[in-house]
């Protein structure tokens, strides 16, 4: 029976077998930047730092997400006010270091950092990963409504 499965090359026909029977089924390509996959709930994507509705920022230092970032990707700074509260001076994320796991997000008291969807984005140079305050914030501005529908769908589940 050996014999006979090497002289008719039986493991090539049923690898061509294979190939023909996905030769003519319905491709699964996705045309990108045209087309997009779809995201699932849970998805995560660039972060972005929130205010509240007056325009004051909403990161108050407490420092816990720094503190449960498991790749240490987070690098926070902060001095006390004028007024007594306590306010970030420097609130860093390195994007090449951050695997996305949402802890930041979940372990923010105020809601000030979040993981928005948006998936499409690239850098150029040398540091561009790493994105300062002045970026999350201008992020957070430009999103701030599909940050707020996000939260009040993710709100129904919970």
């Amino acid at each position: 029976m050996r014999i006979f499965k090497t002289f008719l090359l039986w493991e090539l026909l049923k690898g061509l077998c294979l190939t023909g029977r996905y030769l003519f089924a319905r491709k699964i390509t996705v045309q990108y930047p045209e087309e997009s996959a779809p995201k699932s709930v849970r998805h995560r994507g660039l972060h972005a730092l929130r205010r509240y509705p007056n325009g004051e920022e909403r990161c108050i230092a407490c420092k816990l997400c720094e503190a449960v970032c498991p790749a240490l990707a987070i690098t926070i700074e902060s001095e006390p006010r004028e007024d007594g509260s306590r306010r970030t001076t420097k609130y860093e994320i390195d994007l090449f270091k951050c695997i996305y796991c949402g802890f930041c997000e979940e372990s923010c008291p105020v809601d000030s950092i979040v993981e928005t969807g948006i998936t499409d984005y690239h850098f150029e140079n040398r540091g561009d990963q790493i994105m300062t305050k002045q970026q999350l914030l201008a992020i957070g501005d430009k999103y701030e409504a599909d940050i707020a529908r996000d939260r009040a769908e993710d709100a129904k589940y919970r």
